[in-house]
């Protein structure tokens, strides 16, 4: 498949996901974007998430943005209050310990303001790439390339490309996919994968967008 190929099939599967997106439940971090506005919040609820269902994301920052409305605030809880408010998301004690360190971290670095830059959000504790990418994409409305296991999963399954992790994912991406994609694709993928393109046992049957799909058609 060339290039040009790659990026019509693309153009029809983002198309397809997008109408997709609008019948499932909104991915928590773009919720947090929509219901807050607020750069910070959207970086929190990002470091929360990874490795954690939606659902404990969405309690865990509940409970901490009633007590957390600025990085200021982090500043007046302990790493073991803050390991009690979110609790139960994935390796809540190591992110405590990096949400303690965030603060002092935005403000010596970037004057108490959240980035805008991938390079400079990874300088931040608790900050991968594919966090960075995400608050610059959902918080910024900048293009960003936002690669998770989901988005690795399904672009390697429709056969769009051929990767081993999810950063040649990304970097590949960078250079095949349509750019003006880039601002919405990972809510999209994520939502797919989340109801539909699971890891195990994905549901073919009916899919809309099989017809595209090496690992559903044999294409």
């Amino acid at each position: 498949m060339d290039n040009t190929d790659k990026q019509k099939r693309m153009e029809s599967v983002y198309k397809i996901l997008s109408e997709e997106f609008k019948k499932n439940r909104t991915p928590i971090v773009d919720l947090i974007d929509v219901q807050t506005g607020d750069p910070f919040k959207v970086l929190v609820a990002t470091i929360l998430s990874a490795r954690t269902k939606d659902e404990t994301t969405a309690a865990a920052s509940r409970r901490l943005f009633e007590r957390v409305k600025c990085p200021d605030d982090l500043d007046k809880l302990t790493e073991g209050e803050l390991s009690k408010l979110i609790f139960p998301v994935g390796f809540y004690k190591v992110k405590a310990r990096h949400l303690k360190l965030l603060p002092a971290a935005v403000r010596e670095l970037f004057n108490g303001e959240i980035p805008q830059d991938v390079d400079e959000l990874t300088k931040l504790p608790g900050v991968g790439r594919k966090t960075a990418n995400l608050v610059v994409a959902v918080a910024f409305k900048k293009p960003a390339v936002c690669v998770d296991v989901h988005v690795h999963r399904i672009m390697n399954r429709l056969g769009y490309i051929d990767t081993k992790t999810p950063l040649e994912t990304e970097m590949e991406l960078r250079k095949v996919f349509p750019r003006k994609f880039w601002t919405t694709f990972n809510s999209y993928f994520v939502s797919f994968g989340q109801h539909r393109c699971s890891p195990v046992k994905p549901k073919c049957e009916g899919c809309p967008v099989r017809e595209y799909c090496a690992h559903g058609t044999g294409n």
